[in-house]
């Protein structure tokens, strides 16, 4: 099993005339949208121009976390937790999904303060999450050396394998009444009198009422033809697994230098938060400002690269519905890693846990994420398009909270009350300017 490509084939299901909702985006937002919706019994149809999870729903680290999350994320993520027991008992296979608990080590005071400070705001939430002495470490850890200062461990936390999970998913979507259609690309979305009447595919025409994006990172491209302005960036992270290795603990265990998880394959998911390349594209100059707070908090490990890709698919495109789209040009973005930081990350890693000495890469991927300048989700209609619901920019920690964004999304979409308070997630936070 490898780390990126999503296992199992949905079967083809054709292109229908109508539905009343149409999902674009086959990550795991939109799969779980898709799914909340045909629970409710509303005719849906998800519509992904590559195949499912075959981005970013397939790369992620697999961590399924509570710690460390925004505060205006927690109760999404609270509900999310929730929904992910609810729904692995559905699926066909095993998706390597566990309660094994997030913990982040701190190697010296700078890096445990934060958490402390997290843990203080979080309080609230009665969380089942402690923090751990230097001595708590390590009889965690089952070693002897006060090599860390101490820790942030949340039991209550899971992970699963990202590759088996969304494809799964989208098979019980089906089998809820979900038309699913791979290599089907959106190329526009049709309204009169400021709402939606429908969407045009690369296929055909399909009627509906209200629609639902959630392309990731290609959610600003698709916006912009439309005449909408989202402050949307996409960066790109690198990953590796190893081969199987001796155990450090089952769940989650992030530090700042290296970050790794257990696999289900017995080898290691690992990578380094916060340390990605910054792809300079004509978006980044016109929301350059609002990023800054980012770059400037993580100069030290974010690249910024200038080149080809200023003219590639997530810079400036417009297209008629009866032309060919950058979604149909590119179907799976397939970034290349950077070897450099996945040398790095590795060495890291050997030097944190004495278990992966003899560890080394067998695949190394990358994947591009949808980053807002807050670092949190938009689950909004922008204005003057009644029926159309943008789900997106989960910003690098979207697969824990995937189910509960897509629930969100689903009742946002139909009137329902929302789970938790979607105003965190408006439009509104950003300048007129950048919705407009």
């Amino acid at each position: 099993m490898n780390g990126t490509s999503s296992q199992g084939r949905i079967d083809p299901s054709p292109v229908p005339n109508q539905t009343e909702i149409v999902v674009i985006g086959g990550g795991i937002v939109g799969v779980t949208a898709a799914i909340h919706l045909a629970e409710r019994g509303i005719p849906v149809v998800l519509c992904e121009k590559g195949r499912i999870a075959g981005e970013q729903s397939s790369r992620n680290w697999g961590w399924i976390r509570k710690t460390g999350r925004d505060l205006r994320e927690l109760p999404l993520m609270i509900e999310s937790a929730r929904l992910w027991a609810r729904i692995v008992p559905q699926l066909d296979t095993d998706i390597g999904y566990g309660v094994r608990g997030t913990t982040y080590l701190a190697e010296n005071d700078a890096e445990f303060e934060p958490h402390e400070a997290w843990y203080e705001a979080a309080k609230p939430f009665q969380l089942d999450t402690v923090l751990l002495s230097s001595a708590e470490t390590d009889r965690f850890l089952g070693r002897g050396d006060r090599r860390f200062r101490g820790a942030i461990h949340t039991p209550s936390d899971a992970t699963a394998e990202p590759a088996l999970a969304v494809p799964a998913m989208a098979r019980y979507a089906k089998k809820c009444g979900v038309t699913v259609l791979e290599n089907c690309a959106v190329r526009m979305v049709e309204r009169a009198n400021g709402a939606v009447v429908g969407v045009v595919t690369e296929h055909g025409e399909i009627a509906c009422k209200s629609v639902i994006l959630a392309g990731g990172v290609w959610s600003r491209t698709f916006l912009e033809n439309l005449g909408l302005n989202l402050p949307q960036l996409a960066v790109k992270s690198s990953v590796l697994r190893t081969g199987p290795a001796p155990e450090i603990v089952s769940g989650g265990l992030g530090a700042a230098r290296a970050s790794v998880r257990r696999r289900l394959d017995g080898g290691y998911t690992i990578a380094r938060s916060g340390a990605a390349e910054f792809q300079l594209i004509p978006a980044a100059f016109r929301h350059f400002g609002a990023f800054l707070p980012v770059l400037r908090d993580r100069w030290r490990i974010m690249t910024i690269k200038a080149g080809r890709d200023f003219f590639g698919p997530l810079g400036t495109a417009r297209w008629r519905a009866d032309e060919e789209t950058p979604f149909e040009r590119v179907r799976v973005f397939d970034p290349k890693p950077d070897p450099r930081l996945i040398n790095s990350v590795m060495n890291a890693a050997r030097e944190l846990h004495p278990q992966l000495a003899d560890a080394h890469p067998v695949e190394t991927w990358g994947g591009m994420i949808d980053v807002m300048p807050d670092e949190i989700p938009v689950l909004d209609s922008p204005p003057g398009w009644q029926g159309l619901l943008i789900a997106t920019g989960l910003s690098g920690h979207g697969f824990g909270i995937g189910p509960g964004a897509g629930l969100l999304a689903a009742q946002m979409t139909t009137g329902e009350t929302p789970v938790v308070d979607p105003k965190p997630f408006s439009l509104s936070r950003f300048s007129r300017r950048a919705v407009a």
